[in-house]
């Protein structure tokens, strides 16, 4: 699984998630509050699985030598190379 989710993007699902989630045991502990868990995994694992079927991926690709043609050498990204 190559990493689609960048980091602004996975440090806001991960805040959106536990959020969510937290409906689940206070507030209005509704059991819908378990769908946090979707955006929360995806945030933690750094992969989206809608995200691979459409072809998105919200990394910077300047480091990764991929799309965007930067080289390996570029620096540290998010897509799990350097």
């Amino acid at each position: 699984m190559k990493k689609n989710v960048g980091n602004l993007d996975r440090v806001l699902r991960i805040i959106a998630g536990a959020a969510i989630l937290s409906f689940a045991f206070v507030g209005p502990q509704s059991p819908w509050a378990y769908l946090g868990i979707i955006p929360l995994a995806t945030g933690l694992v750094g992969w989206c699985p809608p995200y691979a079927l459409l072809g998105i991926s919200s990394c910077k690709t300047g480091g990764c030598g991929n799309k965007a043609g930067g080289s390996p050498s570029a620096g540290p990204s998010c897509c799990g190379k350097n």
